[in-house]
């Protein structure tokens, strides 16, 4: 059974740091395109950084409200996506949810099959 975990949410002030991981069983997590998206209470889920990892390239791809910000990388001997947040902002208040699909480097929803059940978080001024 394909699964997806998330872990690292939590609370952290204006300007703070939190690191996200998504660990996959399954299936190696490398072989997939690779996301992490948020929905905020009352809003759409919306794309947030993207990966493509091989032995002999990695393709990043991010939202512009996170550029310069955020940061996906991956471990393919741990089969684990992280998002490291850096100078969060109370916009980022969400739950976050690390996603698997077949078209890589995308941000949109719809090109994601698999899901993870969420991780909350919060960024308090």
């Amino acid at each position: 059974q394909v699964q997806l975990v998330e872990s690292g949410g939590g609370s952290a002030q204006d300007g703070g740091t939190l690191r996200l991981s998504c660990t996959a069983s399954g299936y190696t997590s490398s072989s997939r395109c690779m996301g992490w998206f948020r929905q905020a209470p009352g809003k759409e889920r919306e794309g947030v950084a993207a990966i493509y990892s091989t032995a002999y390239t990695t393709r990043t791809s991010y939202a512009d409200s996170v550029k310069g910000r955020f940061t996906i990388s991956q471990d393919r001997a741990k089969n684990t996506v992280y998002l490291q947040m850096n100078s969060l902002k109370p916009e980022d208040t969400a739950m976050y949810y690390c996603a698997a699909g077949s078209r890589c480097g995308s941000v949109l929803a719809s090109d994601y099959s698999i899901w993870g059940q969420g991780t909350q978080v919060t960024v308090s001024s």
